[in-house]
């Protein structure tokens, strides 16, 4: 057996963890939400939300009722006692963690429903999709939406590691990076999904498209006088219903977008469009676009990126 220097790099380690928390003082001594146990209540909640696809042995459970009892249940259990580690860290009432998760678990079957319009919205506007069952099944958006909206309820709880983590398997998987705290209407599809990222005081609309390399980010980070960033500000863009946003765009900053819009490839937005505005990079294209629209239709000024 190799002769390691073990305890000197032991104690060496000791010392770097003793700077950090000298540095960075822990809330608490109770440990910290489980990344693994997450993940497994997040496959058995999509289990629960769609027991005859997403159910863990693939194919529809005999007793589907019972099956959806049983899984909840189980998945239920172990968020409560991620939802405790959260509050121990924060310092807060670990009683809490019952009404969190019974108030997140009734908000259930609204999420299911939001999903189906997902699910809907993206066969509807992917012409090599076969059925809603392959969307569900083949689509990283899916697994993107169905984390972020599981995410999302936690977060406005107040739930922010657990709901964070969340957010953090679905990007690990898919390469689309949603927070959790965007805010996020029916009908949403990302066609394709890699490069994708929504921050977190994003507000999107009903019926919105978008494609992969997307970016809706924040323009600049505010500082205190101290230098540190200011937290919680409303920093990212509105995305209202109908808009279409293609592939490599970039929207930056607290700017809206007006309801029934499409912004080209590869655009760079620092500033807000009207309603039904046509935004692309190619200014020999305008007219012809223009020529195009329906009466009443707006093409705003070209950005340029």
């Amino acid at each position: 057996m190799t002769d390691w220097p073990i305890d000197d790099i032991a104690a060496e380690l000791g010392a770097a963890r003793d700077d950090w928390r000298a540095a960075h003082p822990r809330h608490g001594e109770a440990g910290f939400p489980s990344r693994a146990v997450i993940r497994t209540v997040v496959a058995d909640l999509s289990a629960a939300l769609f027991p005859a696809r997403l159910g863990h042995d693939g194919a529809p459970p005999a007793d589907e009722h019972g099956y959806v009892r049983e899984t909840l249940a189980r998945a239920l259990d172990r968020l409560a006692q991620q939802v405790r580690l959260e509050l121990l860290y924060h310092r807060a009432d670990p009683v809490r963690a019952h009404a969190v998760v019974d108030a997140f678990a009734r908000r259930l079957p609204a999420i299911r429903r939001l999903l189906d319009s997902d699910v809907e919205a993206a066969f509807a506007g992917d012409p090599a999709a076969r059925s809603v069952d392959e969307i569900l099944l083949c689509y990283p958006c899916v697994t993107a939406i169905l984390c972020h909206r599981l995410a999302h309820e936690l977060y406005r709880q107040g739930m922010t590691l657990v709901a964070r983590m969340i957010a953090e398997l679905a990007h690990s998987e898919t390469a689309i990076d949603i927070h959790p705290g965007a805010t996020i209407g029916r009908g949403f599809f990302i066609d394709h999904g890699s490069g994708v990222v929504i921050g977190e005081t994003a507000v999107i609309g009903e019926r919105v498209r978008i494609y992969q390399a997307v970016t809706l980010g924040a323009r600049s980070f505010p500082a205190d006088e101290d230098g540190a960033l200011i937290k919680g500000i409303a920093r990212h863009p509105i995305i209202e219903d109908d808009v279409v946003i293609y592939a490599g765009a970039t929207i930056l900053g607290r700017v809206t977008i007006g309801a029934g819009s499409v912004i080209g490839g590869n655009v760079w937005l620092t500033e807000g469009v009207p309603p039904r505005s046509v935004i692309h990079q190619a200014c020999a294209e305008r007219a012809t676009v223009a020529a195009t629209l329906p009466a009443g239709h707006v093409v705003a000024e070209d950005v340029r990126g």
